[in-house]
């Protein structure tokens, strides 16, 4: 048979139909991913690299460091400025009740945040800026006001003033900065992807308070930095905001965010499926009509009646303090439980790591803290100082180490397990410390307050996941459209992170008194008493989600 060139140009289709089935081609591969989510009706992030959450986690890692080196810092900084013993409760107190009343309502903020950048990497960079000034505030708020003040009076209350708004301003930033930080990782994940982060959260939290013991043990006095810088405290602060700025840095470049800048419910889907490099230019891509079927094909697959489009005075009502308020009070009954369980845990855990090395000075090495600074006893009580600044650096470590053990552990014994065993063993550990004080055996059962550590930093908020997951397949099988329920997870993660303020709170008033009273050895049977509590409680009223 022979072919013709009329033949062979009558087999072929036309050039229009080979280039618009090629289109079709192209457009199915990009709407795959919306046919999945219009479908099923919830928007799933998509799978995240190992390598995006480690960096994600880099901000604890960062935030951890600080932490341990104001916790080996900021007493000797407060003792060398001349505060008075009588404003030492001020200093611990107003931070936390600063946090736990704007700590909600940042959350809120949070969950409505219109900046094109994200909604929650705001206001972690602004608390991280605030971390900073408050940490150079206290560790060099001395050296600078003695450049701007001779008179020797003067100079001593501002010292004091500017060394204590230095320690306010950090504890409030640090404590702050938890709620946005695990909010963010909730927005920008999956389910799985959420535990994994979980765990890489309390491993890198183990690891940075872990180096910050460290480095706050280490004599900087006798090295270059000593010399060329003024004091220890300034050496120290170079470290500690060298560190910070890099993992803050890292932590805000790992995982882009969906802007929540649209007034429309289809633009906001196309942008979260959208490819993450993709998601800044999609304004573009609806102008040029690219993505206007597939707009058209949503609408038409959501249901009639629950289609609804929230105008940004909507949104700004719905973050009015009196409506927060009123959501926080109704709160369903098992986030109320999660929160007291949370409550008891840091009561627990706080009562014994404020306290740890005076109880390891003035109890186990039987030294005097009031004792003339030559003497055997002042000298004793120093050396059991140092040793239980080991103790928390073994108790970083073991925080690290358990937080891998837990991904292990959790398809055996569940989150009801894990959040068990934690209150236990450290309830069980702190009562033999004080019961037995001795050296070595309080050393090596400070790898048991890791364990709680570990716990109180991945299970509530894992809980928190699995209720928000539960929320959102009621709404599906009732034929509700999935996203944010009336809280979001900003203030839920936010009202979870109240609990560690009010525990502080609730330490600050009470336990001090207790300690002047019957002294450090009335903090670790309290540590014990409350946690044995909280473990009751964590077994019979917190619901867990099968």
């Amino acid at each position: 048979m022979t072919l013709t060139k009329e033949s062979f140009h009558g087999a072929l289709p036309p050039a229009s139909e080979v280039t618009k089935a090629d289109m079709d081609s192209t457009r199915e591969k990009e709407e795959a991913p919306l046919q999945s989510v219009t479908t099923s009706g919830a928007v799933v992030p998509r799978k995240r690299a190992v390598g995006r959450l480690v960096m994600h986690s880099m901000a604890m890692f960062g935030r951890e460091f600080c932490y341990a080196v104001e916790a080996a810092f900021v007493t000797p900084v407060l003792l060398s400025v001349g505060l008075p013993k009588n404003l030492y409760s001020l200093v611990w107190l107003i931070s936390p009740i600063l946090g736990f009343v704007l700590q909600p309502v940042v959350g809120s903020a949070s969950d409505h945040c219109t900046c094109s950048w994200g909604r929650r990497r705001p206001y972690i960079l602004g608390l991280g800026i605030i971390m900073l000034l408050g940490m150079a505030l206290y560790l060099n708020g001395d050296v600078m006001i003695s450049a701007f003040i001779g008179e020797r009076d003067n100079r001593r209350t501002w010292a004091i003033v500017i060394t204590m708004l230095g320690v306010v301003l950090f504890d409030f930033a640090a404590d702050f900065i938890d709620g946005p930080i695990k909010a963010y990782l909730f927005d920008v994940c999956s389910h799985q992807d959420k535990e994994k982060g979980l765990h890489y959260h309390a491993l890198f939290t183990g690891l940075g308070g872990a180096l910050g013991y460290l480095t706050g043990a280490m004599d900087w006095g006798q090295t270059v930095l000593g010399y060329s810088l003024a004091s220890e405290f300034q050496v120290i602060f170079f470290f500690a905001a060298l560190v910070f700025l890099v993992c803050l840095t890292v932590h805000l470049r790992s995982i882009p965010e969906v802007p929540l800048r649209y007034k429309n419910e289809e633009t906001k889907i196309l942008l979260e499926v959208t490819e993450s490099y993709k998601y800044s230019t999609i304004e573009e891509e609806i102008k040029n009509g690219y993505l206007k079927s597939t707009c058209t094909e949503i609408k038409a697959a959501a249901k009639p009646g629950k289609y609804a489009v929230m105008s940004h005075t909507e949104d700004q009502r719905r973050m009015t303090l009196k409506s927060l308020l009123k959501t926080l009070l109704s709160m369903p009954s098992h986030y109320r439980y999660l929160c007291v369980s949370h409550l008891f845990g840091w009561m627990a855990f706080l009562s014994n790591m404020l306290f740890f090395t005076d109880f390891m000075g003035q109890v186990v090495y039987q030294g005097s803290p009031y004792a003339p600074h030559n003497s055997t006893l002042y000298l004793t009580y120093k050396t059991g100082v140092e040793v239980g600044c080991w103790g928390l650096c073994i108790n970083a470590i073991s925080s690290s180490v358990y937080s891998y053990l837990q991904k292990i552990l959790l398809p055996y014994i569940g989150l009801k397990g894990l959040y068990f065993i934690g209150y236990l063993l450290f309830g069980l550990g702190t009562g033999l410390i004080g019961l037995f004080p001795n050296v070595y055996s309080t050393l090596a059962l400070c790898s048991l307050f890791g364990v709680m550590s570990s716990t109180l930093y991945t299970v509530p908020f894992h809980l928190i996941t699995e209720y928000h997951r539960e929320e959102e397949s009621l709404k599906l099988q009732d034929g509700e459209q999935a996203g944010e329920h009336g809280r979001g997870k900003g203030i839920d993660c936010a009202a979870l992170t109240c609990m560690v303020q009010l525990a502080q709170i609730i330490l600050g008033v009470g336990l001090g008194l207790l300690v002047s009273v019957a002294g450090s050895a009335v903090t670790v049977i309290s540590a014990s008493t409350v946690a044995l509590i909280g473990c009751c409680f964590v077994a019979f009223c917190v619901r867990y989600v099968e």
